[in-house]
C-alpha cells in the first residue's frame, strides 16, 4: 500500500503524535464511508491490528491503513493553513477529494 503526506501534513502529525499519542499508538488513516468511486478520509491515532499496514512516508510519518479497504492505497494526506487550517486528504486514483 501506498501513501504519501505533503510537508505541512507531516509537521502536523509529528505533533500530533508527540503531544497526544499513548504508548504504541500510530497515525490511522481510514475511510469514514464511500459512495460510487469516491470515499471520505480521517485521521485519528490507533494501535496496529492485524489487518493492518504500517506504511513508511518519505516525511519520516508511519501511517497505518487496513489493507481490506482498497480505498486506502494510494491516499494523498495534505495540510493547508489557508483559507482555513484543515486536512484534505484524497486518493488521485480513486475519485474525488474530500476533508
Amino acid at each position: 500500500m501506498k501513501c504519501k503526506i505533503n510537508r505541512n501534513a507531516a509537521k502536523v502529525l509529528q505533533k500530533m503524535l508527540d503531544n497526544e499519542a499513548k504508548e504504541g499508538e500510530m497515525i490511522r488513516v481510514y475511510v469514514t464511508h464511500q459512495h460510487g468511486d469516491h470515499a471520505h478520509y480521517d485521521i485519528s491515532l490507533d494501535t496496529p491490528t492485524e489487518h493492518d499496514e504500517i506504511v513508511s512516508t518519505d516525511k519520516g510519518i508511519d501511517v497505518l491503513l487496513d489493507k481490506r479497504e482498497e480505498f486506502l492505497d494510494g491516499v494523498w494526506v495534505q495540510y493547508f493553513y489557508v483559507p482555513r487550517e484543515e486536512f484534505v486528504i484524497t486518493n488521485p486514483s480513486k475519485g474525488s477529494p474530500t476533508h
